[in-house]
């Protein structure tokens, strides 16, 4: 999958605005993670820890697509997604819960959230990848993965 990202012609990067996501983690190497593989699956991202910041954030770069933690210090990812989806500038971003809760009752419980789907940690990059093209491919005309 590297491999085919790099070799992709600049002239066919550039005719593709590249999908923008907010990922929002609480640890560094986490984080660190998150960033190195947007960048491989070929999307811009914007990565912070402070889920203070978050609101305000995606108000001013209108990310399509939010990842976000459920267990953040300060306003957890459920206080989180209250803000974003009762705020006009921020309901209509797709927001996706990156937990280590994978019981059917935490499920419910996200969802009900107002999350629009969840992951559960440890998850596989090609798992990430099916729900980021899931919740994009309409506003996207993302390519298909190219198994290498």
């Amino acid at each position: 999958m590297y491999l085919a990202h790099s070799f992709m012609s600049d002239k066919k990067r550039q005719k593709h605005q590249q999908p923008l996501i907010l990922a929002v983690e609480n640890h560094d190497d986490s984080l660190l993670l998150m960033s190195y593989t947007l960048d491989l699956l070929g999307y811009r991202s914007i990565c912070q820890k402070e889920s203070s910041k978050t609101v305000f954030v995606a108000k001013e770069y209108q990310p399509d697509l939010i990842l976000l933690n459920i267990f953040l210090p300060g306003m957890s990812g459920l206080d989180v997604i209250q803000l974003l989806k009762g705020d006009s500038l921020t309901c209509h971003i797709p927001v996706v819960a990156m937990t280590v809760l994978a019981g059917s009752e935490d499920q419910k419980l996200i969802l009900n959230a107002g999350f629009d789907d969840y992951i559960s940690k440890p998850y596989m990059i090609e798992e990430l990848e099916a729900i980021i093209h899931r919740l994009l491919d309409r506003k996207f005309d993302l390519c298909p993965v190219l198994e290498v």
